[in-house]
C-alpha cells in the first residue's frame, strides 16, 4: 500500500498554516527581559561601586555563588561529584579577602580553600577523588579566584578599606576603574551582538560557539575602543591611547571567556548553566566575560598607572 492520503481539508489548513513568528531573531534570546535584567544588574552594580564599596563586593561574592552552583549542577548532572561545602567557603571568602587583604590575601585564600576540597575529599570514598578534586580546584580558580580580581582596585593600600560608604564621598579611582571594566565588557557584548546579528558571515569558532562571528569581533573592538577612549578620557584623566590599549585588552579577554565558557558547556551537553535571569540564561553565561576580564583589567591599570 502507497502512503495514506490527507483530507482535502487537511491539505488546505497545512497549506494555510504559517510557521509562528520567532519573537527572539538571531541570537535567540528575549531582548526586552535581557535588556531589563541586565540594566538591572549593572545599576546595582554601578551603584555599590560608586556608594557603598562592600556592597558591591557582597554583589560580586553572590554572583559568583550562583555560578558556583551552576557549576555543581551540571557537573553533578555528568557525574563528576564536586565538593561544594569546601568550595562554596572559598566562593564566599575570596571577594572579602581580595577587598580587605589584597592580592597577597586573595592568593593565600585560593591556596586555603584548594587545601580544603583536597582534606575535605580525603575523608570521604576513594572512588572518582580525582576528578572530584581537580573539578573542586578548577572551579574555585575559574569563578571565584579571577572573578575577585574585579574587588582588588578597591583595597586601599596602606589605608583603612572602608565599610561604610567611600570617606567624604569621594570615589577613588579604583572603583572607576571597575566602572570601565564593566562598561567595557557591555560594550563588548552590545557592539558583538549588534554587529554580528547583522553582518556575521565568518564563524569565529564554528565547533565551540557557531554564532560569534568575526564580523561581530571587529564590531566589539571598534565599539569598545569608542567607549575606552572617552572613559579615559573623562572618567580616569588618562591619554587616549589607555583606552584603546584597555579596550583591546577587555574584547580579547571577554571572548576568550565566552569562548571557554561555550566549550564546557559543549563538554557538558548544556546550552545554559541555568534559567535563572530571564533573556540570559545562567549567571555564568554572564559572568563568563567577566571572570576573565577582570584579572586582565587589573594587570592592564597597574601597567597603565603612571600613563
Amino acid at each position: 500500500m502507497g502512503q495514506a492520503q490527507q483530507a482535502p481539508g487537511a491539505r488546505a489548513r497545512s497549506r494555510t498554516r504559517q510557521p509562528r513568528p520567532n519573537p527572539t531573531p538571531g541570537a535567540g534570546r528575549n531582548l526586552p527581559a535581557a535588556t531589563a535584567v541586565g540594566l538591572a544588574m549593572l545599576f546595582a552594580v554601578l551603584g555599590g561601586l560608586l556608594f557603598l564599596p562592600l556592597g558591591f563586593v557582597a554583589i560580586t561574592t553572590t554572583f559568583a555563588i550562583f555560578g558556583v552552583w551552576e557549576v555543581f549542577r551540571a557537573l553533578e548532572a555528568n557525574g563528576t561529584r564536586l565538593p561544594i561545602v569546601p568550595v562554596m567557603v572559598g566562593t564566599v571568602a575570596m571577594p572579602f579577602s581580595a577587598y580587605f587583604g589584597g592580592p597577597e590575601s586573595l592568593l593565600f585564600a585560593m591556596l586555603i580553600s584548594s587545601v580544603a576540597v583536597l582534606l575535605w575529599r580525603s575523608v570521604e570514598s576513594a572512588t572518582g577523588s580525582a576528578r572530584s578534586i581537580f573539578a573542586g580546584v578548577f572551579t574555585l580558580a575559574w569563578v571565584p579566584f579571577l572573578i575577585s580580581f574585579a574587588a582588588l582596585p578597591l583595597h586601599v593600600a596602606g589605608g583603612v578599606t572602608p565599610i561604610g560608604p567611600w570617606p567624604g564621598g569621594v570615589v577613588p579611582e579604583g572603583a572607576w576603574q571597575i566602572v570601565i571594566l564593566l562598561l567595557l565588557v557591555v560594550s563588548n557584548d552590545t557592539f558583538g551582538y549588534l554587529v554580528g546579528a547583522s553582518l556575521g558571515k565568518h564563524p569565529m569558532a564554528p565547533k565551540i560557539s557557531p554564532k560569534k562571528s568575526w564580523e561581530g569581533f571587529a564590531g566589539s573592538i571598534a565599539g569598545a575602543m569608542l567607549i575606552g577612549v572617552l572613559a579615559s578620557i573623562f572618567l580616569l584623566g588618562k591619554p587616549w591611547w589607555v583606552g584603546v590599549v584597555l579596550a583591546v585588552g577587555m574584547v580579547a579577554s571577554a571572548t576568550a571567556g565566552d569562548l571557554a565558557e561555550s566549550m564546557v558547556k559543549r563538554e557538558l551537553g548544556i546550552k545554559d548553566m541555568s534559567s535563572i535571569l530571564p533573556g540570559h540564561g545562567g549567571v555564568m553565561d554572564r559572568l563568563d566575560s567577566i571572570v576573565f576580564a577582570s584579572p586582565v583589567a587589573y594587570m592592564l591599570f597597574v601597567l597603565v598607572s603612571g600613563a
